[in-house]
């Protein structure tokens, strides 16, 4: 069975790859890095297996288009 996938706030966000939050942020409006989810009323954090994916390849990532 595998691990259960962690949610990782935007502090750890950070200090893992290295952006400013502007630039994070920036990169979510783009599709170039991935979105944050909702974890209560006013937290949100990232699926750490999609910033391990963007880690991964960050030129080639592209967030998959919202249905």
């Amino acid at each position: 069975m595998s691990a259960p996938d962690r949610i990782i706030r935007l502090k750890t966000v950070l200090a893992r790859t290295g952006l400013s939050r502007t630039t994070l942020y920036r990169k979510m409006g783009e599709g170039t890095f991935p979105r944050s989810i909702k974890i209560s009323i006013h937290g949100a954090g990232w699926r750490e297996s999609a910033v391990e994916r963007w880690m991964a390849d960050p030129v080639a990532f592209r967030e998959p288009l919202a249905v």
